[in-house]
């Protein structure tokens, strides 16, 4: 899944948690769940960044960077840190992309998890906190 669709899907859920505690605990678990729907990979690592942090970013500066919203969306997306920084693997080994084969190829295309990851943040943006 990319990086901003975990975060869209991340600060869906923190929103309905209406708890920090239970956005952070939420976020890897729905990391590993989305992994697991097929999808398409964005090529670009850095419009993959910029998406994503723009768009954690963006709920942040509207709802506050300790929203349950927001922090879900970061809990979301941050197992994927380990594809930029090697030093987050432990003994060298990705923790959430590794060959415990949690990732799976196919299925939904970029534009459509663009699509969605848009619509979820956005619903977000224009909503007031619970």
């Amino acid at each position: 899944m990319i990086v901003s669709l975990h975060v869209a899907s991340g600060a869906a859920a923190g929103a309905l948690a209406r708890s920090r505690l239970r956005a952070l605990l939420l976020g890897p678990l729905l990391h590993l769940a989305g992994d697991r729907v097929p999808h398409q990979d964005i090529a670009s690592r850095r419009f993959e960044i910029a998406s994503g942090a723009a768009s954690a970013l963006l709920l942040a500066a509207t709802r506050g960077p300790f929203d349950a919203a927001t922090l879900g969306a970061v809990a979301a997306s941050a197992p994927d840190l380990e594809h930029v920084f090697p030093g987050l693997r432990p003994r060298g080994q990705k923790l959430f992309h590794g060959r415990r084969g949690w990732h799976r190829s196919g299925g939904l295309s970029t534009s459509a998890q663009l699509l969605l990851a848009g619509v979820i943040v956005g619903t977000l943006l224009r909503r007031p906190r619970l």
